[in-house]
């Protein structure tokens, strides 16, 4: 079997019926795998992948100014003590290194947090919410009052962009 590769497209030259299956289930895989992994990490949720890409470019920038002003002040402190130069001092990235690699989750969970806030899409302890919500239950009688509370709880915590309630009338006696 002879392949001729012809812009990045490759071309069986002869009818090898097995050679032209494989390249069929090739070409059919493709879109296939990527279909699975946007399905399996949850990627058609546009939401979540602006999320994560402000949070981890976002974090990506704050850890490499750190490390390179870290490895530049850690030298500056080496040579002042030392009296000698520091560069390509292990000891000096070494601990850089391990510094930022202490700093990377509490970073990225404060990230996490103000991006969140600042789309308006902060996570709702949903035990707090349910504990607010059913002391407005015992203490408040009067229906209309607490079909208004519960609109306005539903609104500040999932955001939608609109919600009613359908209350069934009484029945009569």
């Amino acid at each position: 079997m002879v392949l001729i590769i012809a812009g990045g497209i490759i071309v069986f030259s002869n009818n090898d019926a097995v050679g032209n299956i494989t390249f069929g289930l090739g070409v059919v895989m493709l879109p296939l795998g990527a279909g699975i992994g946007v399905l399996r990490h949850r990627l058609y949720d546009i939401d979540v992948l602006i999320n994560r890409t402000l949070v981890y470019g976002a974090l990506t920038l704050l850890l490499a100014a750190l490390y390179f002003g870290g490895v530049i002040g850690l030298q500056q402190v080496v040579r002042l003590i030392s009296g000698q130069q520091a560069e390509n001092n292990p000891l000096v990235i070494v601990l850089t290194t391990l510094v930022i690699a202490a700093l990377f989750q509490p970073l990225r969970s404060r990230l996490q947090v103000f991006i969140d806030r600042r789309s308006y899409r902060s996570r709702c302890d949903a035990a707090r919410t349910l504990d607010s919500f059913a002391a407005k239950l015992r203490a408040e009688i009067e229906l209309g009052s607490l079909g208004d509370h519960l609109v306005g709880v539903v609104e500040q915590t999932m955001h939608p962009r609109h919600v009613s309630l359908w209350l069934r009338p009484p029945e009569r006696s």
